[in-house]
């Protein structure tokens, strides 16, 4: 059974950055599209950014293009999201998901297994 686990998040300034990770266990990891999504109270969940399985190829909401990069390393099962130049308007609980597929997505419900979130909340 995939278990993800998302860290690093926290309480930042505006202007900051965090690197958010998330560690994938009880599978094999190089076979997983991942994601990062965000949720505010009230919200739907939001696309963040993706990377393919072998990390060729990531893409990324429009919000935080330029700012955010997404990465992996498959020997450490962990995702990566590094967030640069935070703004008030990045807080929210940030979730990875990941999908065995062909192809990295950018809709929440194609992702099958998600993580438990880690809160960012960015002051002004």
């Amino acid at each position: 059974q995939v278990h993800l686990t998302e860290s690093g998040g926290g309480l930042v300034q505006a202007g900051a950055s965090l690197r958010l990770s998330c560690v994938a266990s009880g599978c094999t990891f190089s076979l997983y599209n991942m994601g990062w999504f965000l949720r505010t109270p009230g919200n739907e969940r939001e696309f963040v950014a993706a990377i393919t399985r072998s990390g060729d190829n990531s893409y990324y909401g429009d919000s935080v293009k330029g700012r955010f990069t997404v990465s992996r390393d498959n020997p450490k099962n962990t995702l990566y999201l590094q967030m640069n130049s935070l703004k008030p308007e990045d807080t929210a609980v940030y979730y990875c998901a990941a999908r065995v597929t062909e192809n990295a997505a950018v809709t929440p419900d194609l992702y099958g297994e998600w993580g438990q979130g880690t809160q960012v909340t960015v002051s002004s």
